[in-house]
Order: structure tokens, then sequence, then C-alpha cells
């Protein structure tokens, strides 16, 4: 186990690209403590700013206020990493396999263009979350992401593949532009839910604004739901799908594209 505790706060954001497992898992602690971290446009040990606990090691557990530090797990492919506070943009961008557990909220992009893994946070996250960068045409590719709380705008941009749920209440533009995968919101959505979705599921356990350009396409319990369900209680996090407990209203979209997706209203008894 490796354990880094902040003891100085950016007063810049932080690039910490380097905090990953599969940069650290072959480092002494001299040479973890000499890695180079970017604080704006200089160049700084990460001993300026963390003590550092452990060596060669592919578990990392950060402690601190980590809202200005940016990258952390970016391009992980195996081991995992646990923050216990607060976690900065772009965290776990990139990402192919592994696992990211915040005790606290995490910022914008969280899991940006991710291709595997999984992530998991208590808190609430920011905009964009398993989307494209801006000129990309691709954005989350595989693995999973799981939010107790709160998601921003954008939520699964131009995803293709993958999970995410969210478990508080998303804003504008979920699935915007979406190529495939799996967005659960448990608390529903604001407005412009599956703008412009070609492909993938937009599965709402409250009732949605939808644009027009969807069409009501008939209630029932798809089957995939079931399946869904017994993954997700891995998890600790439940999907209906019995025919006792209600039906999912089910409409296509969007039309304006024209696209294929769909999304699902879960209509309780």
């Amino acid at each position: 186990m490796i354990t880094l505790r902040i003891i100085k706060q950016p007063t810049v954001p932080l690039e910490a690209e380097c905090l990953t497992p599969d940069r650290l898992v072959e480092l002494t602690n001299d040479q973890i403590r000499a890695a180079v971290l970017y604080h704006g446009k200089r160049q700084v040990r990460v001993d300026e700013f963390f003590q550092v606990d452990g060596e060669q090691s592919d578990a990392i557990e950060l402690h601190g206020d980590l809202g200005r530090v940016r990258h952390l797990g970016r391009q992980m492919s195996r081991g995992t990493i646990a923050i216990h506070g607060d976690a900065g943009m772009h965290l776990g961008a990139h990402m192919s396999g592994g696992e990211i557990e915040v005790f606290g909220n995490a910022g914008d992009w969280l899991g940006g263009e991710m291709r595997g893994g999984r992530i998991r946070i208590h808190g609430r996250a920011g905009q964009q979350v398993g989307a494209a960068y801006r000129g990309s045409l691709v954005g989350m590719r595989g693995g999973s992401i799981f939010v107790d709380g709160a998601v921003g705008i954008e939520t699964g941009m131009r995803m293709k593949r993958g999970l995410i749920v969210a478990g508080g209440r998303a804003g504008d533009f979920v699935g915007l532009q979406m190529k495939g995968g799996t967005i659960l919101l448990r608390q529903g959505a604001e407005i412009r839910t599956g703008a412009w979705m070609q492909r993938g599921t937009i599965i709402s356990l409250e009732n949605l604004q939808l644009m027009p350009t969807f069409a009501y396409s008939g209630t029932y319990n798809p089957t995939f739901a079931n399946v869904l369900a017994g993954r997700l209680a891995k998890f600790g996090t439940e999907l209906p799908f019995d025919v006792s407990e209600g039906a999912y209203d089910r409409y296509c979209g969007d039309r304006a594209v024209p696209g294929k997706g769909e999304v699902l209203i879960w209509k309780p008894l």
C-alpha cells in the first residue's frame, strides 16, 4: 500500500498524472517522492505537496482535500485508488482497468473517455461524467461509473459502451449524442435528455420531460433489465424489473438525427 497525505494546498491546479498504480508499482519510496507533478507551469516534486508512505504497490490511498488535484488515475490499467476526501477534475480519464473509490465528491470530466475499470463516487460529481473531450467523436467506451449523488450536465456525452449510474438528479443533456452503453438515472434529470441520441439506453426511475423528437413505443418489462438488476445488486444498487412492481414506458429517438436509442421510464403500480 502506498499512502499519500496532502500537506499543502495548491494555489493553482496541480497536475498529478504520475499518481497511478501503473507508474508507482515499481517505484521505491524515494522515487515516488521525487516524481514530477505540475503546479501550473512549474515542475514540482511529489513530496512538496504530499507525505508519502509505502512503496512498490499498485494499491494507492490518498487523504485530504484533493479538489485542485487533477488527472489522478489517468490511463490506469490495474490496481486500486482510494481517495478519502474530494477529488479534482479528470479523475480516471482514459482508464482501462482497476478500481477508483472516492469517499467525497469528484470534479468535472470524471472517467472522461474511459475504456474499462470501475469508478465509485460516494458523493456527487461534476459535469461531463464519462463524456467525450471537446473535438473527440467518442466518449466512454467501457467500464462502469457509480455516483451516489447528483451529476452535472452532459453526463455520458457521446458514450459508446459502458455503464453510468447516477444516484442523484442529473443536469441537462444526459446522453447527448450517445452512441451506445447504458445510463441509469435514479432521480431523473433536467431537460434535453437524450438529445441527438443515436443508440444506447437511458433508464430513469423518475419521470422525465422528454423532447418531442422521442416517440412512445409501448410499455413493457425488458428482459435485459432483469440481467442488469443482478449486476447492479452486487454494488448495492437496486433496479426494479418485476411485473408485479410496475413496467417501463419505452420511447425511441432521437428522431431528429434520426437515432435508434431508447429511453425507459419506470412506472410503478
